[in-house]
């Protein structure tokens, strides 16, 4: 896998990580300064994205096996040698 996709995978995973802990801390601490319901929509949009910020990665690395699944048996070589 390339430098730039292992990268890019790592950023989703660490942002995905930022917004699932900012989630939980609005869901268990935000109703001392929040009211109830700003802190469970705020909670709820933190864990939506930290969802979305987990299935990224998967959904790229899936694409990325798919392309090169078959990369080394394929025989559609644009450029024909002989």
């Amino acid at each position: 896998m390339e430098a730039k996709l292992k990268r890019k995978i790592m950023l989703f995973y660490a942002g995905g990580i930022i917004n699932a802990l900012l989630g939980l801390y609005v869901l268990i601490e935000g109703l001392s300064f929040l009211p109830a319901d700003t802190a469970r929509t705020l909670a709820i949009i933190f864990l939506v994205f930290a969802a979305v910020d987990f299935y990224l990665p998967y959904s790229l690395k899936q694409r990325w096996l798919a392309d090169h699944s078959g990369m080394h048996t394929k025989n559609d070589d644009p450029v024909q040698r002989s």
